[in-house]
């Protein structure tokens, strides 16, 4: 089986924005294929935030540190991830104060020689020490957030290095004309005392953006000091960009076609971002005015109840069950109904494959980090087997996140590990039935006319309610209007002298139905 090539995959970003949270759903060829919400309540310690924060502990057994950075879980910090230039930070957080030249006195620090990779925590950290740190890991079950004190500032072309004074170019820019002409470009503009990453989104592009770009990071940076000067305790110093950005920053191409957004605010939000990392993609943010829910007229909503249960469908029959546990997940492939032909090996093999393209898909919808078990129905030729594991790997290289994916062993079962930043994605694809509460005992059928008859005699007679709609499923709807002149519903309104108007709403389980007044009010 052949994969999908990434350059015939067209992408639309869903942005809906509510009074509680921000939820932006990735689309590829209108099939969801990332999930993300952002909480626009309180305070969430979130990938990429920078803090200062306070050394609570050391660990001189594990080389590491507790730091308070204002979590109710304390943070992590291994010496490894202190940095190479940490003593230019810690010098910077030291000197600074409201009558310094900001500006100046950063400039002229001296990073010294770098930390030694061999050294000890409590030779560079003491307890009560303010370090400046930066969050690569959110908080996750019982434990806190996972730091760095190597502070970067990633834009679309460009990672900011404060105190790293080194400019490195990306790997995967193969030109060597090119990458000399992004090193000598960027080298002349950097201020003093800042390095840089150049990504391979900036292949190609002109010095004015690179310029551009450069610059709104090293204002990010700078616009903290004023705050980190005035008040040298526990706090947030700045944030990264918001979820909306950060995906276009990781993920905006030329395969991108359209943004649609359902806020004026957070569109231009969007509009500028872009108009800032990639100009002529400006026009591909939208605004979507609709009265219908923006999730509902792209069917997110209707892709998010499909794909968040314990039970996932996938094609012909075959469908997954998928587990999680403190330590891992399991994902179990079943074939289901699948008919069964002649080339049983054939079949199954194709049924794996089904299977590999929405394990990789559900991996980056739900987030799913840590290691991941995959029982694929067994197969007994190993050519079938490499091609599985190959297929799967093909099927991962889309994925931001680190993975490995290793061989099938001689069980059947993948072993996938998944760089694990944040928690798992869950969403209670569920609901509580509205006809028994969730006690699996409803009313006798026999007998849900005389409810109904009930609610009906006490509005019209106690409430003196004239007009009312009652709203009920279609089958319960057609066994109350069944006959022209004798059905239950005309022998209801004459009974009781009102007007009374059935509606059918398809949503609406079995023996469901509502009352509501002529205002279209539902009534209890």
């Amino acid at each position: 089986m052949e994969s999908e090539s990434p350059k015939e995959k067209i992408k639309d970003l869903i942005v809906d924005v509510g009074p509680q949270e921000v939820s932006i759903a990735l689309m590829e060829n209108h099939r969801l294929i990332e999930l993300n919400k952002e909480s626009s309540q309180g305070h969430s310690f979130c990938v990429g935030d920078v803090y200062l924060g306070k050394v609570k502990k050391l660990l001189p057994s594990l080389n590491a540190a507790f730091v308070d950075i204002g979590d109710e879980k304390e943070a992590f910090v291994h010496y490894l991830d202190l940095g190479l230039y940490f003593r230019g930070f810690d010098e910077f957080v030291k000197r600074i104060n409201p009558n310094t030249d900001h500006k100046g006195m950063y400039s002229h620090i001296k990073v010294e020689k770098p930390l030694p990779k061999e050294g000890r925590i409590e030779e560079v950290l003491t307890v009560g020490q303010m370090i400046i740190v930066q969050i690569v890991k959110e908080p996750i079950s019982t434990k806190g957030s996972r730091l760095t004190a190597e502070i970067s500032l990633a834009g679309r072309n460009i990672v900011l290095l404060p105190f790293a004074d080194k400019v490195s170019v990306s790997q995967k820019i193969s030109s060597r004309e090119e990458k000399r002409r992004l090193e000598l470009l960027v080298k002349n503009i950097l201020p003093k005392n800042y390095g840089a990453i150049i990504r391979t989104a900036a292949e190609g592009k002109s010095s004015a953006v690179l310029d551009a770009e450069l610059m709104s990071l090293v204002e990010k940076w700078e616009g903290s000091w004023a705050k980190l000067a005035r008040s040298k305790t526990v706090q947030q110093l700045f944030t990264e960009y918001s979820k909306t950005t950060t995906i276009l920053r990781d993920l905006l191409n030329d395969t991108f076609s359209n943004i649609y957004v359902n806020d004026d605010n957070v569109y231009e939000e969007c509009r500028k971002y872009i108009s800032l990392i990639s100009p002529e993609q400006e026009k591909i943010v939208k605004l979507y005015k609709e009265k219908e829910p923006i999730f509902d007229h792209f069917e997110v909503l209707r892709q998010i109840k499909s794909s968040f249960g314990k039970v996932v469908p996938i094609k012909q029959g075959a469908y997954l069950v998928i587990e999680h546990t403190g330590a891992l997940h399991v994902v179990d492939v079943n074939s289901g109904t699948r008919s069964k032909n002649k080339e049983q090996e054939q079949n199954t093999f194709d049924v794996n494959c089904y299977a590999a393209e929405e394990i990789a898909r559900q991996m980056r919808l739900r987030d799913m980090g840590g290691i991941v078990i995959v029982d694929f129905i067994d197969m007994e030729s190993a050519e079938h087997r490499n091609a599985l594991h190959k297929y799967m790997q093909e099927l991962m290289e889309g994925d931001r996140a680190k993975h490995n994916v290793l061989p099938l062993t001689k069980f059947g079962l993948m072993q996938i590990t998944r760089q694990r930043v944040r928690p798992a994605t869950e969403i209670e694809t569920q609901e509580v039935c509205p006809v028994c509460h969730g006690t699996g005992k409803i009313a006798s059928s026999l007998v849900i006319d005389e409810a109904i008859e009930r609610s009906l005699a006490y509005y019209v007679s106690e409430k003196k309610m004239e007009r009312l709609t009652l709203k009920v499923g279609p089958i319960l709807g057609a066994y109350l209007t069944r006959g022209m002149f004798s059905s239950i519903y005309t022998r209801w309104k004459r009974k009781y002298k009102c007007k009374l108007n059935i509606v059918e709403d398809s949503s609406f389980t079995v023996l469901q139905y509502e009352f509501y007044d002529e205002k279209g009010a539902r009534l209890d």
